[in-house]
């Protein structure tokens, strides 16, 4: 059994990852906002019988130093990040904010005895490719997201060495299903299409990658568990264009609504391919994508239907 703090453990990724963490008999440290209106996801996330090894802690990540929490912890997982829609993508004054919350955690991290920290990185911080991406490829973030990212990696890098901290970095690419920000592109494709309305698209011509929520936090776990210092990919194993994919949630839905595309303008990031190469990852720990996006979709169409997304 490993003692795991996790911040940002209300979100779409961090409910998830708790709860894995939970099933496989891991005591976790959920860091959540005080008064958190999302604190709902990580209580439906809690497997029954396994209350007793969740402790919550209620602290806003500005104070994560005062984590109230004392022994020793084996590992912390940092998900917690303001700002991370697509507005709030573009503030330079947010998102280097929380490079030095972040910091602040590892630093936390370091006070309980942890010996491993793992980060929850993004694409973004790659930027603009074309090709296939590696943990090898150059980064050039093109937002104010994807620039503190690379930030706060290059920092906490150091930081973690000074400490005797393994750092383990993780750059993850498309994820859905249940839970997911209503504003995301499935959960708005979704909703529109089961209310027969239209969803006014981009031109949806790169390619791009999905990942399951599921099994991204699976990866999460394994890499926390039996990962090595260094950078990860975390995505799907399914690149195809984009349009494949929106046309295959459109039949999954039933045909209801409709789409037009080229009415919606680029996000944060540029008209980016999503092309990840996540051999890294499956190599040094066994993980694998195990979800199709059809069946991700099913589950994401279920739970809308019955208010829980």
């Amino acid at each position: 059994m490993m003692r795991v703090v996790v911040t940002g453990a209300t979100s779409f990724i961090g409910a998830v990852t708790v709860r894995q963490l939970l099933e496989r008999g891991n005591q976790v440290c959920a860091v959540v906002r005080p008064q958190s209106s999302n604190r709902k996801h990580l209580e439906e996330q809690t497997p029954a019988g396994c209350e007793e090894r969740l402790c919550v802690a209620e602290l806003d990540l500005n104070r994560i130093e005062q984590l109230p929490v004392s022994g020793h912890w084996d590992a912390w997982i940092h998900i917690g990040w303001d700002g991370a829609g697509s507005d709030n993508r573009t503030k330079r004054d947010v998102q280097q904010g929380n490079v030095r919350q972040s910091l602040a955690a590892v630093r936390a991290a370091a006070q309980l005895g942890c010996r491993r920290f793992l980060f929850t990185g993004s694409q973004a911080e790659y930027g603009v490719c074309h090709s296939l991406i590696t943990e090898d490829t150059e980064c050039h973030p093109v937002s104010e997201y994807g620039k503190a990212k690379v930030d706060f990696a290059n920092e906490a890098k150091k930081l973690c060495k000074i400490l005797k901290m393994e750092y383990i970095h993780t750059r993850i690419f498309s994820v859905y299903g249940p839970g997911d920000h209503p504003w995301s592109l499935v959960q708005s494709c979704l909703r529109t299409w089961q209310q027969d309305g239209e969803m006014k698209l981009g031109e949806c011509t790169q390619r791009w990658n999905f990942l399951y929520i599921d099994d991204a936090a699976a990866a999460l776990v394994t890499l926390l568990t039996e990962g090595h210092a260094g950078v990860y990919n975390i995505a799907g194993n399914d690149t195809r264009v984009l349009r494949e994919y929106i046309e295959e949630m459109h039949a999954l839905c039933g045909y209801r609504g409709s789409y037009v595309y080229g009415e919606r303008p680029q996000n944060a990031e540029g008209p980016a391919d999503l092309m990840p190469d996540i051999s890294k990852i499956c190599g040094e720990t066994g993980w694998r994508p195990v979800t199709p996006f059809a069946e991700g979709i099913y589950e994401t169409l279920h739970s809308l239907r019955d208010g829980t997304a």
